[in-house]
């Protein structure tokens, strides 16, 4: 004689055993997974390779004709600058193609009280004040927040800084200069403009390991996906109520 589901479902509340239901979205498309892990190399590489420009190594024997050493680590790090432009240009054009939660990154819904009320919950659930999490299809409120503001405007701040300073290695007249160089003369002089795009990366290095730390805690704690869902774009809600 066959188990039907059913069968099942009503032996475990009998025995009063906790039926675990899941249901899935699907949140995250295939482009837009594809642009978050090219992102992450990206930032990874800047971020290394940044700092190493900052703090260089220790000079090697010989002549340094011999030697290309920063060489390669200021081309790796223009290299993922580009990267990291061209992944933001078509991220933009994504917020366009793709589904509501393409667009998240784009758009916060700042004059809608409910909004403020969800991330003063989200706040204080993880600051372990509050025993039950929300769940939502996209991005909390929390998050919302944070990945306009460091993503979005840290990446445009991060990337405008970075040409410009880029400017004074391709010259006066190109379209490095053209487009980026008028920073320089209005922040004063290209330290200046060196000194926010190193505490740039500073800020982006901190929120990259809060962003690591609440997303394995929220796939512990809330019960509910979210790094698997940045690989299968399916979001998992997991109810452990009988």
């Amino acid at each position: 004689m066959s188990t039907t589901t059913e069968d099942l479902l009503r032996e475990k509340r009998r025995r009063d055993i906790p039926v675990r239901r899941r249901t899935a979205v699907y949140v995250y498309q295939a482009p837009l997974r594809v642009w978050h892990w090219v992102n992450a190399l990206s930032i990874t590489i800047l971020a290394i390779t940044g700092w190493l420009i900052a703090n260089p190594l220790p000079s090697l024997p010989g002549e340094a004709s011999d030697h290309f050493v920063m060489g390669y680590i200021r081309f790796f790090h223009f290299a993922a600058a580009y990267v990291f432009a061209v992944a933001f240009i078509f991220r933009i054009y994504w917020a366009i193609a793709g589904n509501s939660y393409a667009k998240q990154l784009f758009t916060l819904p700042f004059w809608r009280k409910g909004f403020w009320e969800e991330l003063w919950h989200e706040v204080r659930w993880y600051a372990f004040k509050e025993r039950e999490p929300r769940k939502y299809y996209g991005h909390n409120p929390l998050a919302h927040l944070f990945m306009v503001v460091i993503i979005t405007v840290g990446g445009l701040v991060m990337m405008v800084t970075g040409f410009a300073l880029y400017a004074e290695q391709t010259g006066l007249g190109s379209w490095q200069d053209q487009w980026f160089g008028w920073l320089i003369p209005l922040v004063g002089q290209s330290q200046d403009v060196r000194i926010w795009h190193h505490w740039g990366m500073w800020v982006i290095v901190v929120f990259v390991m809060l962003h690591v730390y609440t997303a394995i805690r929220e796939d512990v704690m809330s019960r509910q996906s979210l790094i698997s869902t940045m690989i299968s774009g399916w979001r998992m809600f997991k109810d452990d109520r009988p």
